[in-house]
């Protein structure tokens, strides 16, 4: 995202583009990993120079989460971490050893959710999907240790 861009996004959900929101907007938009903590975050504007707080992090994620651009997710009991709200739908794979997290969309489980709700009379407004297990990689080092 461009700076315009980014100072646009929260103009949009009426928040004002200070220096704190428009750099952690702009970590949140060009990271690969889009599940980021606020702990990472707040490491990531050090490496980069910012004086910007921890608790400054945690306050913008908190007012982007409630203006709707950032989802909070809480994979593990220890930590949230926060991904862009880019509007379309996805679920997650978690791996419960190393913590990565791949996203995914499948048209039939969306399906299958929705008649489940329609079946016990609910109107779904919202659902999350996530799978615990053990990635491939996990496992591979688990192989080669044994």
């Amino acid at each position: 995202m461009s700076h315009q861009e980014l100072n646009q996004a929260l103009n949009q959900v009426g928040l004002k583009a200070t220096g704190p929101r428009m750099k952690i907007l702009a970590i949140l938009a060009r990271q690969t990993e889009r599940h980021l903590s606020a702990e990472a975050i707040y490491q990531l504007l050090r490496e980069q120079k910012e004086n910007i707080g921890l608790a400054t992090v945690y306050r913008v994620l908190t007012q982007f989460e409630a203006a709707g651009l950032v989802i909070r997710h809480n994979f593990s009991s220890d930590h949230a971490v926060f991904e862009l709200n880019e509007g379309e739908h996805h679920d997650h794979l978690i791996c419960v050893r190393c913590g990565r997290v791949e996203e995914f969309v499948d048209a039939v489980i969306e399906k299958h959710q929705s008649k489940i709700a329609e079946k016990a009379g609910f109107k779904m407004l919202d659902h999350r999907l996530d799978l615990y297990g053990i990635c491939r990689d996990c496992r591979a080092n688990e192989k080669q240790r044994a």
